[in-house]
């Protein structure tokens, strides 16, 4: 299993066995039935866009430690997914932004390729005038980069794919 699987039953503490339910194998309870059901991870991530350049950040944590990325992260239990990356935005470069149209939704892997959860990516804009960003929390750095300047060195297959389209879009705009 991708998830961590408990090893005792939460509510009556017998071993969990593995046993077959509904075609999966999943962590049950011989005593008292119940089955640990593993919950996806749900992350957000924008495509942040300002005066035909994209803000990206390079990453101080693995995975992808020093590769640059869209801005994001992990949503908390309870948080929708646009209060969730505003959030994220705030805490990794200090942006307050303004949360768009929903441009496409990513599998989210580990480096064995076992399923994590899933990425929610989202278009979005500063939500005032400044467009300073300093890298915080966990990004080494912060940048605005025109589609000619992309950098080489990007973290996931998200990213590259989200980066492909936006250029495509600054190039007809620019014909």
């Amino acid at each position: 299993m991708s998830q961590r699987s408990f090893r005792y039953c939460p509510f009556c503490a017998t071993p969990l066995e593995n046993r077959l339910f509904e075609g999966k194998m999943r962590r049950s309870c011989p005593a008292c039935g119940y089955i640990q059901f593993p919950d996806p991870k749900v992350a957000v991530v924008a495509l942040i866009e300002q005066g035909g350049r994209v803000l990206l950040i390079r990453r101080g944590v693995e995975p992808a430690r020093g590769m640059w990325a869209l801005p994001g992260g992990y949503m908390d239990a309870g948080e929708l997914p646009a209060p969730a990356l505003r959030r994220e935005v705030q805490e990794e470069v200090g942006l307050d932004v303004t949360v768009h149209e929903l441009l496409d939704i990513f599998p989210m892997v580990n480096s064995g390729g076992a399923s994590l959860g899933i990425v929610l990516a989202f278009r979005a804009a500063p939500a005032g005038d400044t467009v300073e960003v300093t890298g915080q929390d966990d990004v080494e750095e912060a940048a605005w980069f025109a589609p000619a300047d992309l950098p080489d060195e990007l973290a996931f297959a998200s990213t590259h794919h989200l980066l492909a389209i936006w250029q495509a879009e600054q190039a007809r705009q620019t014909q």
